[in-house]
């Protein structure tokens, strides 16, 4: 959610304090702000409403520098979006901080401080982390102890980071679920909330884990854990370059993403098949053991990742003769889950931190799961080190809010998953040597999809003046309408919905005129010829349809229905081929109603808090 930068060098921060604020926009926000230590000791902050390019301008106008600074992208949780809700926060002439996360007892240590005289600025729980920092430093402590102090007294989710001007050679960090990765430098170390922001000046990270406090100096990094101990963790050299995270010729990051899709899919079945067969070892020393034991699977996850793991149940179901459940991971957090015996917890998730996942693998591993494995896209995060198997999906970074190929190499991997746990109740090896040359094959299927580019840039005319559009799929493709029902409603604001074309009787052909689109997705397979029957339908009452179908379906273009001829993909791969012209549509009808494609209004990269 919110971006956290903060650096502590012999040169000037700012300039890394605002490059790695532009690397977090993709989080989406709707402030900025940084806070940094003049080299005559005082304190000082520049804040805006706004894009980051907006606290640049301001900060052109009033510049500021200095060698240990904070700054901050806010996504709004607790007061309007407001200049004085931005952070950074401070209290009095020493302390500033920078927060991501909610502090939920906020009001309660407010009330105390209120008591005790501290004045608030904004309506943020920010401002109650400086202001009883600010209280411990006042009895004596020093900086580490009163933030240690203070996150004794919070309760939630976060990740904050703390400087104090009467102690210009540190600033200490607090991780409590919210993730945050140290940085280090040669004389000088860094602090932010993703990777990406801190590329142009490290290629070698420290995650910081659950309960985690650290003091930054320039020359050191002290960690010590939830119960104070002072605890070593590993130093991660990534392989990400500068620019993966950057967009090249293309016009948005979302675009470029789209078009990386092929690499991709390569990049995450390369090393996890051979001679046509699927290496289970690939997910970790464990997994012969659980795979073996697995004699159900229960899918739990967010979003897109949702509904990878709805394709994942019909293939799972089908291929491996495997009951298979899929839940919305806010959902699973709060009922009682009745686990059925030898059931494997399975977590999807692009950046391994969103909030309410996490919190669902956590309740898991406390519950009569036989074990857990998430499928995730971020090799540092927290679901990987708490999962006892990882299927790493090799998308590479992807800065886009709307998911592109982290949803196509999460359904890749969700194919490898299912082979594996095929192989393990009984499917012969003959049978996956069949089925693997499938999987092989979908980067170039990907590859073949795209060049529908300037097609899709066309039809994307007919969309962009509505103000709804109906989805349409069976079987494994109900969720890829799903998914594309969401790209479109994301980035282009269209209300879209998504049905089981079965349904429609149901209920949604009351929605059926003219002026509402419906999109279909027909891959040539046995649920073909009922789903013919229900377009007929949708026609019959006036519906405009749009068909994504194979080209040995036999349909065509007639009045009312147009026909988008596909490539021919066998129906295993199916999900993954059709959800790349539907992300492409979603992209073009965005680009002519002119919304922010990477950065869609009201939305998050990353959902860190609940």
């Amino acid at each position: 959610m919110c971006g956290i930068v903060g650096a502590i060098a012999e040169r000037n921060i700012v300039p890394i304090l605002l490059e790695g604020l532009r690397r977090l926009e993709y989080r989406g926000y709707d402030s900025a702000g940084v806070a940094v230590l003049r080299d005559n000791a005082s304190l000082g902050m520049c804040r805006t409403v706004g894009k980051v390019a907006q606290l640049e301008d301001k900060l052109r106008q009033d510049p500021l520098k200095g060698r240990l600074g904070v700054a901050h992208t806010r996504w709004a949780t607790h007061g309007g979006v407001t200049e004085s809700n931005a952070h950074p926060h401070l209290s009095g002439d020493r302390v500033a901080v920078i927060h991501n996360g909610i502090i939920e007892n906020y009001q309660v240590i407010k009330d105390e401080l209120l008591a005790k005289g501290y004045e608030f600025q904004s309506e943020t729980d920010t401002e109650v982390i400086a202001h009883l920092v600010y209280d411990y430093l006042q009895q004596g402590n020093d900086l580490l102890e009163a933030v240690r102090l203070a996150v004794r007294r919070f309760e939630g989710a976060y990740a904050l980071l703390v400087f104090d001007a009467r102690d210009p050679d540190c600033f200490v960090v607090s991780r409590v679920a919210s993730p945050l990765v140290i940085g280090l430098g040669l004389g000088e170390n860094f602090v932010a909330s993703g990777v990406p922001a801190l590329l142009p000046v490290t290629q070698r990270f420290i995650y910081l884990e659950q309960g985690d406090l650290a003091v930054i100096r320039r020359d050191s990094v002290s960690i010590f854990d939830g119960d104070g101990e002072d605890v070593t963790r590993e130093v991660h050299e990534t392989q990400w370059s500068t620019e993966a995270a950057e967009k090249g010729p293309y016009r948005h990051f979302m675009l470029k993403e789209i078009f990386e899709q092929p690499i991709a899919l390569a990049n995450t079945i390369y090393g996890r098949v051979e001679n046509n067969q699927v290496l289970p070892d690939s997910l970790g020393p464990r997994a012969a053991e659980l795979l073996n034991q697995a004699e159900h699977i229960h899918i739990v996850a967010c979003g897109t990742s949702y509904h990878a793991g709805c394709v994942g149940k019909y293939w799972i179901e089908s291929l491996a003769g495997i009951p298979c459940q899929v839940e919305i991971a806010s959902e699973y957090r709060y009922r009682n889950v009745v686990v059925p015996k030898g059931s494997l917890f399975v977590t999807l998730s692009q950046s391994g931190e969103t909030a309410d996942t996490l919190e669902a693998l956590r309740i898991a591993k406390q519950s009569d799961y036989i074990g857990s494995l998430t499928i995730c896209n971020s090799a540092h995060s927290s679901m990987v080190r708490e999962s006892d198997l990882v299927m790493m999906t090799q998308a590479g970074p992807e800065i886009g809010v709307a998911s592109t190929k982290a949803f196509t190499t999460q359904l890749l991997s969700m194919l490898l998953v299912t082979l594996m746990l095929a192989r393990h109740r009984g499917m012969s090896a003959e049978r996956v040597a069949e089925l693997v040359p499938h999987l092989s094959h979908s980067a170039a299927a990907v590859e073949q999809t795209l060049a529908m580019n300037d097609a899709l840039q066309l039809l994307a005319e007919d969309f962009a003046e509505k103000h709804h559009t109906l989805f349409l799929g069976r079987g494994p493709m109900w969720p890829i309408a799903m998914e594309g029902a969401l790209k479109l409603k994301e980035i282009s604001y269209i209300h879209a919905e998504a049905y089981a074309a079965g349904e429609l009787k149901h209920g949604p052909l009351a929605l059926i005129d003219e002026e509402m689109p419906v999109v279909v997705v027909a891959p040539n397979n046995e649920l073909l010829d009922k789903l013919k029957s229900n377009m007929q339908v949708v026609r019959a009452r006036g519906g405009q349809l749009y068909v994504f179908a194979d080209r040995d379906t036999g349909l065509e273009d007639e009045p009312g229905i147009k026909v988008i001829a596909m490539p021919h993909a066998n129906r295993l791969i199916a999900p993954i081929v059709y959800t790349v012209p539907l992300q492409l549509l979603s992209y073009h009808v965005a680009v002519l109603k002119g919304t922010d494609v990477d950065q869609p209004r009201n939305l998050a990269k990353s959902v860190t808090v609940e």
